[in-house]
């Protein structure tokens, strides 16, 4: 089929095909559909197959009319986006439906006239790099102290820890863990349905509850109800309780404290057995935070350069390519909190933040992380960034170093599907980003605390 194309490239990454077939090519379209028809159709006063064409065309035009048409769109646009000599950046994105233009169901087909119609899909986005080389950026710095390794063996004491019941008698006290069972109250001190929850075990004094009642229940013997109400301010961190005036009542059921091994050399061996003394598992805690203090400055790094080159690289993200990130997003959060992504969907979309709204907080971000995606994948094409087999090799060998497991093992592990192409692409990417970093300048900025490094807003 002989076609004619037209293309049109519109805002946000998105083209206009428009593709004209001729009233020649139509007309043989037509011709073949009603031989084809004509050799099965049963008219009154004919023979199957034998009725003249000129009582087929007057009794079924529209019908035949209807089927070229359809069968004209169809493979008039599949050809095209098949034909190797269309190009590949006005192909659209494997995520992105072509959508007609005008609704199909409006359109005649006239066969004296050619045929044009036309159809939008989002393509990659077209862009020129900004300048990225002798780029002067400047992030936070750190360093490993004394206060980081005592945080760090307080967590290898709370992780060793053990959980005793308290003496019948005792009351709740900051750091103890209690269970209780709540539930909120009507005005006349009714229990409301659906508000119950028994067994809730959470450490008094962390907030990890839905009420934050805390401070409420200290005091409290095991066994012992108590109700009280509480007031939530307008700006409270919860947006459902902001603002509301809640009656609770609150029953302790069990309390237990937790006991907490001393900080010496048993602590350390039972930790693990390659730690003789404390200093042994001080030492390996101060290398392991060093080297996430070596990673967290490298990624700093690495993002304040991609800002600078973001800020002198204009670019449109195709709302499709948006959209399939979105829903990337929703899947892992569905994940974490072991839910379906569609039944937690329906349960956002029942309160005041939707799904959407959540979508709209997202965007910015996932906007922003698929332009610095782009960007590195086409420095890294303009660079020819390739990996070697010895530089798999190297890199398995480190994996298996740093999880301290066989070599075959790890190796095994990425030769499952997918696995080596998704390494093979890491260290692909670190490998441009050690040529980023080596063009460019970054400059230790104000010195913070290991913890506030590692914060989101770095």
């Amino acid at each position: 089929m002989t076609v004619t194309r037209e293309v049109e490239r519109l805002e946000q990454s998105s083209l206009k095909l428009t593709l004209r077939i001729g009233k020649e090519e139509l007309r043989s379209e037509y011709d073949e559909i009603v031989e084809k028809y004509g050799k099965t159709i049963q008219i009154a006063g004919f023979r199957k197959g034998k009725a003249p064409k000129d009582v087929l065309v007057r009794k079924f035009s529209a019908a035949f009319k209807a089927e070229t048409l359809a069968h004209v769109i169809e493979h008039s646009l599949s050809d095209t986006l098949a034909d190797e000599s269309f190009p590949q950046e006005d192909r659209p994105l494997s995520y992105s439906t072509p959508r007609m233009e005008n609704d199909p169901a409006d359109m005649e087909l006239d066969l004296e006239q050619d045929l044009s119609f036309s159809v939008i899909y989002d393509v990659m986005p077209r862009f020129t790099v900004g300048p990225w080389k002798g780029l002067e950026a400047e992030v936070k710095d750190a360093e490993v102290t004394d206060e980081d390794i005592d945080r760090e063996l307080e967590a290898v004491r709370e992780r060793n820890g053990i959980v005793l019941d308290r003496d019948d008698g005792a009351e709740a006290a900051e750091g103890n863990v209690v269970t209780v069972n709540y539930a909120e109250l009507s005005e006349s001190g009714e229990i409301l349905e659906g508000t119950e929850r028994q067994d809730f075990v959470f450490t008094l004094g962390t907030g990890y509850n839905l009420f934050h009642f805390d401070d409420d229940i200290k005091g409290m013997k095991k066994g012992e109800t108590r109700d009280f109400d509480k007031d939530y301010p307008e700006d409270f961190s919860d947006k459902d309780l902001a603002g509301k005036h809640k009656r609770l009542r609150v029953t302790l059921t069990a309390l237990k404290e937790r006991r907490l091994p001393d900080l010496d050399d048993d602590l350390a061996q039972d930790v693990d057995e390659k730690y003789e003394t404390l200093e042994d598992l001080k030492a390996h805690i101060r290398e392991r935070l060093n080297k996430n203090l070596e990673a967290r400055l490298r990624d700093l790094r690495i993002s304040a350069l991609l800002e600078k080159i973001l800020a002198a690289t204009p670019m449109e993200i195709p709302e499709s390519m948006t959209r399939v990130e979105l829903e990337s997003r929703w899947r892992a959060m569905a994940r974490q909190f072991n839910a379906d992504p569609d039944q937690l969907a329906e349960m956002m979309d029942r309160s005041e933040q939707g799904r959407e709204a959540l979508y709209g907080e997202w965007r910015p971000q996932v906007n922003k992380a698929l332009q610095s995606r782009l960007i590195v994948e086409a420095l890294m094409e303009e660079q020819n960034i390739e990996v070697s087999e010895e530089e798999t090799e190297r890199r398995l060998e480190e994996i298996a170093s740093e999880a301290d497991r066989p070599l075959e093992e790890v190796r095994e592990y990425y030769n499952q599907a997918g696995g080596k192409a998704d390494l093979e692409a890491d260290i692909r990417e670190r490998k441009f980003f050690d040529v980023l970093l080596a063009e460019n300048t970054v400059k230790a900025g104000e010195r913070v605390k290991y913890l506030d490094l590692f914060a989101n807003n770095g």
